[in-house]
C-alpha cells in the first residue's frame, strides 16, 4: 500500500505500513540519522514482525520527507515521533499493544519518547551508546537513555560498532552479531533475534 501521510509540528511525516493478517501487536520503527526507512536490519526487524504476527510502520521523519539528511533538533524529532505515533494509535493501529524502536538516532528517539507513546517494549537497532569525540571534550554516553526504559528493551548491536556495546540490564537483552553499526552483515542474526525478543513478549490489549 502507499505511504500515508501524516501531519506533525515540523511538515508531514510519511508511515509505511505493512500489515499482518491476524495481528497479535504493533511495531513502529524509525530511521537512521543520515539513512532511511529502507535500511538493511529495518528491513530485517520488518519481516522478522511480520512473521510474528505484527503490523509493523516505518516512519520517515519531516526532514527525511522534505529531502535533508541533517535530523532536526532532538525536540523536534520527539515531537514529530509523538505526533505520528497518536496518529497511527487512533486509525490504523488503533487497539494493538505497541512495540516502539529504530535504528541508531531512531531507537534515541524511541527511549526518549515511551511515556508519552505508551509503548510497551522497545526495540533498538544499533544504539549510538557513545558519539565521536570532539575535540577535547569527553565523550557523554547516552545509557541514561536507555536507562530510563522501564519495559522491556531489545538492543541488536554490531560487535565491531563503532559507537560502543550496551550493557545488559534488568529488563535489557542485548543481542550481539557479526558486523558494524550499519547492521548489513548478518541481516539474518538481526531477524532472527528480533522475532524471537517480539515473540515471547507478554503483549497486553
Amino acid at each position: 500500500m502507499p505511504p500515508i501521510e501524516l501531519d506533525t509540528p515540523s511538515g508531514p511525516a510519511r508511515a509505511h505500513l505493512h500489515r499482518a493478517e491476524q495481528p497479535r501487536g504493533s511495531l513502529v520503527l524509525g530511521h537512521g540519522a543520515g539513512g532511511g526507512v529502507e535500511a538493511p536490519d529495518l528491513i530485517a526487524a520488518r519481516d522478522a514482525a511480520l512473521g510474528a504476527g505484527y503490523t509493523v510502520a516505518l516512519v520517515e521523519q519531516p526532514y527525511r520527507v522534505a529531502g535533508r539528511r541533517s535530523p532536526a533538533p532532538a525536540k523536534r524529532l520527539d515531537e514529530a515521533w509523538i505526533t505520528v505515533i497518536e496518529q497511527l494509535r487512533a486509525d490504523e493501529l488503533q487497539g494493538l499493544p505497541l512495540v516502539v524502536g529504530g535504528r541508531s538516532l531512531g531507537a534515541r528517539v524511541a527511549c526518549r519518547t515511551l511515556q508519552e507513546t505508551g509503548g510497551e517494549a522497545v526495540l533498538c537497532l544499533a544504539f549510538p551508546l557513545v558519539p565521536p569525540r570532539r575535540g577535547d571534550k569527553p565523550p557523554q554516553s547516552r545509557l541514561p537513555e536507555l536507562e530510563a526504559v522501564a519495559v522491556p528493551v531489545l538492543v541488536v548491536q554490531g560487535e565491531s560498532d563503532r559507537f560502543g556495546m550496551p550493557p545488559k540490564g534488568p529488563n535489557r537483552k542485548v543481542v550481539k552479531v557479526r558486523g558494524d553499526h550499519g547492521l548489513k552483515s548478518d541481516t539474518e542474526a538481526v531477524g532472527e533475534a528480533v522475532a524471537h525478543w517480539l515473540g515471547g513478549l507478554p503483549m497486553t490489549r
